[in-house]
């Protein structure tokens, strides 16, 4: 007998191959739920994790890209076949069910049914063996769209980012200063380290300049983000890696915006936040709201400063060094520089235990690891603590005026340890002695004075 005749869209099938490699390690699917937890601000091992990949996956993943997502996070057409589906119809042709029960049974034309098996087998074997993983993997590598990224094909406008972030500066007669030689080891520049020297515009000054020294040209034209894109994501051609050295961060890998946010210490719950914080403290019309940080100086020596926020009126947080400072600190062990969590709980709380409780509603601070000890504070004191978002010192806009002020008698760079009390009361009275203009040329101790007056003429003032 003869070979059976078969249909003709079988014998113009795929004929056997050999395999274009491993498939790789998680699907589509996988990969977009990486890229979300992301940018849900989650490190690369949890948003494997949160994916259903392992973490060294997810790290590789991350790394490979420059902390970018290679493909679109919107979701798949419903005109394609999903894994789900592809496993359905495996588990039914495993059952020798007939194309259109099978097409029944997952409301799909029977013509996909048919395609989808003969197009999408395993034909390693010689036959046409239908697996889900392996369909899925062949529909994957067929949908494949590489676009050509806009500076690979166009020279002058990669001519133009490329002098513009990586240029060299030169003199006003034109003579280039190449700077300190930096060699580029695949990772951001380390602290106090030379940085290599360049023109450095960002990827948006360029996108943005671009329309004005070619107004009529429109393909010289290019989205800031195709620029980060092409930096940072491998195989987007036309920039090399080490060029995100030119970049003010200067970081190895883009960093997305909602693990900044993140940021928080451990010891800050979102109950205690400044979001949490009463709305009588922003119009600064009810008095003992306080505002508070540190202004570091040489050997990591620290002077703890609070100021009010209805007076200005400013105390002065003495913090001198242990007797230890200098040796090998203990693990686990105080600060012994002198501004630990409990050396400044004390030091708030002996300076602020004087008020009236009325003069003490709330304290206002960063999320430095000194407030470590905040809970202790307010049992100690009774006083309502608030921190501010990471990154944000204009929250405390009072408080950072006021250290700039100080700045005057402590530089930076000096060692604040050799100040003892009477020369921290003796600058806390010159600025509370000095008329400002927003008290309508009141001095902050007579404003503050006026509150503690009131208090008492009413007889509420309340002190331990």
């Amino acid at each position: 007998m003869g070979t059976p005749r078969r249909r003709r869209s079988f014998r113009a099938g795929r004929s056997p191959m050999r395999s274009p490699g491993r498939p790789t390690a998680g699907r589509r699917e996988h990969r977009c739920r990486f890229w979300e937890a992301i940018a849900r601000g989650l490190s690369s091992e949890e948003a494997a994790l949160a994916a259903g990949v392992s973490p060294p996956v997810g790290t590789r993943w991350f790394r490979e890209n420059g902390g970018m997502p290679p493909i679109s996070l919107a979701p798949l057409s419903g005109r394609y076949l999903s894994f789900a589906e592809r496993e359905d119809i495996a588990i039914l042709h495993a059952r020798h069910m007939g194309l259109r029960d099978i097409a029944r049974r997952i409301s799909r034309s029977p013509s996909t049914i048919s395609r989808e098996l003969r197009r999408n087998a395993a034909t390693r074997s010689g036959g046409l063996e239908y697996r889900a993983s392996t369909a899925q993997w062949h529909a994957d590598r067929k949908a494949r769209r590489p676009k050509v990224a806009k500076l690979a094909t166009n020279d002058e406008l990669r001519r133009y980012v490329h002098d513009r972030l990586a240029g060299k500066i030169a003199t006003a007669d034109g003579t280039s200063v190449p700077g300190p030689t930096v060699p580029w080891n695949g990772r951001r520049h380390g602290p106090r380290q030379d940085r290599r020297w360049a023109a450095s515009w960002s990827p948006e000054q360029i996108a943005n300049r671009l329309k004005v020294d070619f107004p009529d040209d429109e393909s010289m034209r290019i989205s800031h983000e195709a620029i980060y894109q092409a930096l940072y994501v491998q195989g987007r051609g036309a920039l090399r890696r080490e060029l995100v050295a030119c970049l003010r961060t200067g970081r190895a890998l883009r960093v997305p915006r909602a693990r900044t946010r993140g940021r928080g210490k451990s010891f800050v719950r979102s109950e205690i936040m400044i979001s949490q914080r009463p709305a009588e403290v922003g119009d600064r019309a009810v008095p003992g709201h306080w505002e508070g940080d540190l202004i570091v100086g040489l050997g990591s020596s620290a002077i703890g400063t609070l100021v009010e926020r209805t007076t200005r009126f400013t105390m002065l947080l003495l913090l001198p060094p242990m007797d230890d400072h200098g040796q090998p600190r203990i693990k686990n062990g105080p600060a012994l520089a002198g501004h630990g969590a409990e050396a400044v709980r004390d030091a708030i709380a002996s300076s602020i235990i004087t008020l009236p409780t009325q003069l003490r509603r709330s304290l206002t601070w960063d999320q430095g690891a000194e407030m470590a000890q905040h809970v202790q504070l307010r049992i100690d004191t009774g006083l309502p603590i608030y921190f501010c978002d990471p990154h944000s010192p204009w929250q405390r806009g009072t408080n950072e005026n006021t250290n700039g002020l100080l700045r005057q008698y402590f530089p930076k760079g000096t060692d604040l340890s050799r100040h003892s009390r009477g020369d921290l009361d003796a600058v806390a009275a010159a600025l509370n002695s000095r008329p400002r203009k927003t008290l309508s040329w009141k001095t902050p101790a007579e404003a503050f004075s006026d509150h503690l007056y009131s208090l008492k003429q009413s007889g509420v003032a309340t002190t331990p």
